[in-house]
């Protein structure tokens, strides 16, 4: 369907932008990395409606600003089939796409997502059965049917060993016959996003191309704290080390570039946005959090990655910040806030939350005052239980990975900054995510926090997107930012038309 790989080469090769179809797109994360690079979107499949329209927002605005409500509207790529899908975004079959990029949603094969699945069926094997991992096989009936000349897919680490099988290797069986195939797994924090975040990334270039895929270097190097090894094991257990990889398609990740920078931290993303404290003085209130404020900047100096982000290409900053906002809790927890150091969880701050109350306690026993109560002191929940719900960022480190349902559990990431005593907030957790700050979000907080939570870091897709451009030979707008990825300039690899 759509023009041949000989006709799509020849176009990419005169400079045109590739057009890239995104499948479960979310807001835009893997698109606007894309997008960034030199592509040019033909639309998004999205079936959560603020995620819908955050990515008409921002990729497919009409003059007035406004999100093209076509590209809005949510879709069901279970309903839809290629053709008709282009039809709807108004795109004349016959050109067909270049690239098309997704992240099927990834529930079934978390860890976390096996585990809510067990408990809800009582079936240890229940996650075998839950129809969203078999979304995948929608995403490849669009590749089936648009041959395009790449793409890329997205999940978490754990579809490479998801009930005893490897998916990331049965993807590749399905694909070889017309794709040269890789796969491997990316750390976001090595490619300077301020996230320890580790992601499943496959790519895929169809063999008239006459190119073998790859990843980039990264641009960042540093130390990933106790507990990533083993995370890292555990998802590779069925393709041996990185020194001795045993599957036909896996490639370890590239090491870093000889002059590869020291991670970005928290606060180096962080450090330029101004404070939050109308919860500390009782003018913080319970409702909706909208997103429509227009907040000036904080007074100290953005590091290069904050100036990035608001510099980003097309999506300067209008001058003032959106969407800087955050929960509003129990008082209990602000002051155990403030008390947690840098990398505490949720036991450690029971246990700082029992030491508070007893002190309080022994001080109104003293003075022959009522003794207050426990609950405005001690959270009521079992500190045996997810410890990691909570914990406490380090101003020195890039935070740990963003989850989806942030904005319910947006305890698990804590501000560094003990004088703020709270959670982050939506722009900060876009900052930690690697969105400019000019990139809009649709909906209240809580969506935007999941829209967030779910998406690729964006400069993370950039880096990916810099890499198949340039081995396709197409015109990069925007080559990866000069603060960490050295400009390439090896043509021998490059595609040419057969």
């Amino acid at each position: 369907m759509g023009q041949s790989t000989k006709a799509k080469l020849a176009r990419i090769l005169r400079g045109e932008p590739p057009r890239l179809l995104d499948l479960f797109s979310g807001c835009g994360g893997l698109a606007l990395g894309f997008v960034t690079a030199g592509c040019y979107s033909v639309g998004g499949v999205e079936l959560d409606e603020e995620a819908a329209r955050s990515y008409a927002w921002n990729f497919h605005r009409q003059p007035d600003g406004s999100p093209d409500e076509l590209q809005a509207h949510p879709k069901d790529i279970l309903k839809t089939e290629p053709q008709a899908l282009l039809k709807e975004l108004r795109w004349r079959v016959e050109k067909g796409v270049d690239i098309i990029v997704g992240g099927p949603p990834c529930p079934a094969f978390t860890r976390v997502g096996r585990a809510k699945l067990r408990e809800i069926s009582n079936d240890p094997e229940a996650f075998k059965n839950d129809p969203r991992a078999r979304l995948y096989v929608r995403y490849l009936r669009y590749v089936q049917k648009l041959r395009p000349l790449a793409l890329v897919m997205e999940n978490v680490p754990d579809v490479l060993n998801w009930g005893g099988r490897n998916m990331g290797e049965e993807i590749c069986e399905l694909l070889e016959r017309n794709y040269q195939c890789a796969y491997t797994l990316l750390n976001a924090a090595n490619y300077g996003v301020p996230q320890m975040r580790e992601r499943f990334f496959l790519v895929a270039i169809r063999k008239d191309v006459g190119l073998k895929p790859g990843f980039p270097l990264p641009t960042h190097r540093g130390t990933f704290p106790p507990g990533y090894a083993g995370s890292r094991k555990v998802a590779l257990k069925h393709i041996g080390t990185d020194d001795s990889a045993d599957s036909r398609w896996y490639q370890p990740a590239p090491g870093p570039a000889s002059d590869a920078q020291p991670w970005v931290t928290a606060k180096e993303a962080l450090r330029d946005l101004p404070r939050l404290t109308d919860h500390l003085d009782g003018r913080d209130r319970r409702g909706a959090r909208y997103l429509d404020g227009r907040l000036p900047y904080g007074e100290q100096s953005p590091s290069d990655y904050a100036r990035l982000m608001r510099k980003w290409p097309e999506f300067e900053t209008p001058g003032y910040l959106r969407d800087h906002v955050t929960r509003c809790l129990k008082w209990r927890d602000y002051r155990l806030f403030e008390g947690m150091n840098a990398g505490d969880d949720y036991p450690k701050a029971h246990d700082l939350a029992e030491r508070l109350y007893k002190e309080e306690v022994e001080k109104c026993q003293s003075r022959g005052e009522p003794v207050p109560r426990r609950a405005d002191y001690v959270p009521p929940y079992d500190r045996s239980k997810f410890p990691n719900k909570w914990r406490k960022m380090a101003e020195d480190e890039p935070a740990r990975t963003l989850m989806a349902h942030l904005g319910k559990d947006t305890y698990s990431h804590i501000h560094y900054d003990s004088t703020q005593k709270r959670v982050i907030s939506v722009r900060e957790a876009a900052r930690l995510q690697s969105f400019p700050d000019g990139f809009r979000f649709s909906g209240t907080m809580n969506p935007a926090f999941r829209q967030i939570g779910n998406s690729v870091p964006p400069l993370l897709a950039w880096a990916i997107a810099h890499e198949l451009l340039f081995l396709m030979g197409a015109r990069i707008t925007h080559p990866f930012p000069e603060y960490g990825q050295a400009t390439r300039t090896d043509s021998s690899t490059k595609a040419r038309v057969a």
